[in-house]
Order: structure tokens, then C-alpha cells, then sequence
């Protein structure tokens, strides 16, 4: 399948994996790559050498273009920069700020900057700092989330903006990916499913969770911070809850307090397997989401359900 993105990446199907941090690591981005589309690392907060180890076992485990993920907001962001420069990393996907001090670097490396963008605002923007393309990211999606849903983001944006666009948020499956290129992508970006490939080293209890999640399971949590996460229900989640009403209804919010609710229960679920008192991140996707399979099948069966659709 041939789009403006499997062009410009040069990837046999135009699927990215989302970067989820403390799962997106070198063996699920291999997989993916292997299987035709483009795997990202997730940087996160991760130290530089860690993440050098990350993308030099990539290279090894694949000869196919992959991605990493760079959160700007990270204190690690221009040292992660520079590692992607100096690994010789084609594509770097961006978030949680602007990629601008970087771009002329990365241009200079030839590597493609594909930030994630929530407005249409922000698209056109990273459009003149001169992005390649940008993932239009719905709230439907999990973790971090803007304020706008993928059906009502992702056209407003292709209209905007010349640059390919690649849809993101609620697309588990060919008919996703098929809505999302009616709507004007060139391609899509996937997390949750991917949440439950066979490759992927997420904790056995949170696989399980979201392979157990119906489709009102999952909710919002840190909204009153202003950097709202979309996880799936338990214990945290409704310690969140009781915490934000309890601060809100004051004339002084704590916010502090809120934030602090979250620290290090990413982790907690990721490796630890603490399914109840971690953030489990997911999608509103995963009451989709039944089964675990590989990246291969993953992508074999989304590209022949896509196919068979727009047929």
C-alpha cells in the first residue's frame, strides 16, 4: 500500500505504533517494524544511555525503519535529541511540547519530525516550523489527551495543513483506519491493540486488564492539572475521583496534590503488575480489544479488514 507516508518513510503499510511510555521499548518496535509498519521507542523520562541500549537492540532486531518518541517536557528532551542525531534515528515523533529548538538539527540529520498535535492550531504551526507530517491525536486515545475527538480533530487538520496528517485515537481496526483515511489521514497510529501483542513486555496483569475492559471502562483522571490521562478504571482511578471533587469544591485547590497522585504508578503497572493502585493507560478502543497476537498478525489483519472496506 503506497501513501504519502510509506513514501516519505519508506514502510510497507502505513501503521505507526503509538509510544507508550514504559512499554514502547526495542522489542515491540522491532516487531512492529518487522511487520511492515513503523515501531517507535518511547523515551519518557528514560535516561540517555538506556535509551541509546534501546535503539541500538532495535537495530539490531530489524534492517526496517523505526521511530523514537521524544516528551519534550522531559529534563532529559535535548540529550535524547541529540542521541537520536548521533544513532542515526530516521524518524522522531514528538510530545507534550514544541519540537522548534530542535528542528534545524534534526533537519540537518535528515530526519523526519512528525509531532503529535491536539488543535488545529498547533498543526499549522508545526507546519511552518517545518514538521513532515503530524498525528492528529484524539481524546479517545490513551494516557496524555487533548479536548477534541479523533472524528471531530483528524479533518479539521488535513484541511489545515499540507503536510501528510496521521490519525490517532480510537482505531484498533480496519474499519478505524478506514474511517481515519475518509476523514483525511495518510495514516494511523495505534497504541491500545498494540498493548497486547505477543512482543510486548507490558506487565501480565495489565494485558489482562485490557484485554477484560468494556467500552465504558475506561475514564479521566488529572483533568483539575490540566494535563488529563485517560487510564482504565480501579482502585487509583477512583482515589483520583474522590481526590479532584474533594480539592475543587475549595476556593484554593491543591493541585499539587492531585498531581502527586500519579508519581510513578505508570510504573507501577507497567512492571510491577499493580493493576489496581497503577495507571493503567489504555483507550477507549480496548472493549475491542479480545485477543492477544502478534505484531504480524496485528497488522495483517488490520490491513486486510482495511482492504477488503475501501474494495
Amino acid at each position: 500500500m503506497t501513501t504519502k507516508i510509506t513514501d516519505l518513510l519508506h514502510i510497507e503499510y502505513p501503521i505507526f505504533q503509538g509510544a507508550m511510555a514504559w512499554i514502547a521499548e526495542h522489542t515491540l518496535a522491532a516487531a512492529v517494524s518487522n511487520a511492515g509498519g513503523l515501531g517507535i521507542i518511547a523515551a519518557g523520562n528514560a535516561p540517555v544511555d538506556f535509551v541509546r541500549n534501546e535503539i541500538r537492540a532495535a537495530k539490531e532486531a530489524t534492517d526496517k525503519p523505526f521511530g523514537v518518541n521524544i516528551m519534550l517536557m522531559s529534563p532529559t528532551a535535548a540529550d535524547i535529541a541529540q542521541l537520536v542525531i548521533d544513532e542515526n534515528v530516521k524518524v522522531v515523533t514528538t510530545g507534550a511540547g514544541s519540537p522548534g529548538t530542535y528542528m534545524d538539527a534534526f533537519k540537518n540529520a535528515g530526519i523526519c519530525v512528525i509531532p503529535v498535535v491536539p488543535s488545529v492550531a498547533i498543526a499549522k504551526r508545526m507546519e511552518k516550523l517545518g514538521a513532515d507530517a503530524v498525528i492528529a491525536e484524539g481524546m479517545e486515545s490513551g494516557g496524555h489527551i487533548g479536548k477534541l475527538t479523533t472524528f471531530a480533530l483528524l479533518p479539521q487538520v488535513a484541511d489545515a495543513v499540507q503536510i501528510p496528517v496521521i490519525g490517532a485515537g480510537g482505531i484498533a481496526d480496519g474499519r478505524g483506519m478506514a474511517a481515519a483515511f475518509m476523514l483525511g489521514a495518510q495514516a494511523v497510529q495505534i497504541g491500545t491493540r498494540f498493548l497486547v501483542a505477543e512482543e510486548c513486555i507490558v506487565h501480565r496483569n495489565y494485558k489482562d486488564m485490557v484485554l477484560r475492559a468494556k467500552d465504558i471502562d475506561t475514564v479521566i483522571t488529572g483533568q483539575p492539572t490540566g494535563h488529563p490521562v485517560r487510564v482504565l478504571r480501579n482502585k487509583l482511578s477512583r482515589l483520583y475521583d474522590a481526590v479532584e471533587r474533594e480539592e475543587m469544591m475549595k476556593d484554593a485547590p491543591d493541585i499539587a496534590r492531585i498531581e502527586k497522585l500519579g508519581e510513578g504508578k505508570l510504573r507501577a503497572a507497567v512492571v510491577d503488575g499493580d493493576a489496581e493502585n497503577g495507571s493503567v493507560m489504555a483507550g477507549q478502543i480496548a472493549g475491542m480489544v479480545g485477543k492477544e497476537q502478534t505484531c504480524q498478525e496485528i497488522v495483517n489483519e488490520i490491513m486486510g479488514e482495511f482492504h477488503a472496506l475501501v474494495k
